[in-house]
């Protein structure tokens, strides 16, 4: 059988604010009607971030609005949310997380197969001169594929 992915949100931030070393896929532990509301696309993680603690995976800021259709329970948009891992990947990112200078940063939000996943990557903040480089390197290949279709045209 195929796997079938649906992208839900991508934290396009983090590509240009971090370099990513590493990515994992793991679950998220929600309630009813942050499930339904996700299904919508009502999230938002631009700022959020994962913590470990006590050997489990937390994320943090990340702001799943209230489902609008819900009449009698709703849950709270901005409460901590835990990741689903095995304690072996917990233990590796927290090695990781250990030197200096890494941070877990969610990527990707998405279904896979009818269930809710997230792609967590192992980042490290990227200095000022490094965006500059990301930067002039997206408008060069912007200018070579622009010529390329003159060219074609032409």
């Amino acid at each position: 059988m195929a796997e079938s992915r649906k992208i839900i949100a991508q934290n396009r931030k983090a590509h240009f604010n971090y370099t990513i070393e590493d990515k994992i896929e793991c679950g998220i532990a929600l309630e009813g009607t942050e499930v339904k509301s996700v299904r919508d696309g009502n999230v938002s993680f631009n700022d959020s971030f994962a913590l470990i603690e006590n050997g489990e995976v937390w994320v943090q800021n990340f702001h799943i609005a209230e489902y609008m259709f819900s009449s009698v329970f709703n849950h709270d948009p901005d409460r901590k949310k835990k990741l689903l891992l095995h304690k072996e990947e917990i233990k590796r990112l927290q090695r990781k997380v250990e030197e200096k200078g890494y941070t877990l940063i969610p990527l990707d939000f998405y279904l896979k197969n009818g269930l809710v996943k997230l792609t967590l990557g192992v980042c490290k903040g990227k200095k000022q001169f490094d965006k500059r480089a990301d930067i002039k390197d997206r408008d060069v290949k912007r200018e070579i594929a622009r010529e390329f279709r003159s060219n074609l045209n032409g």
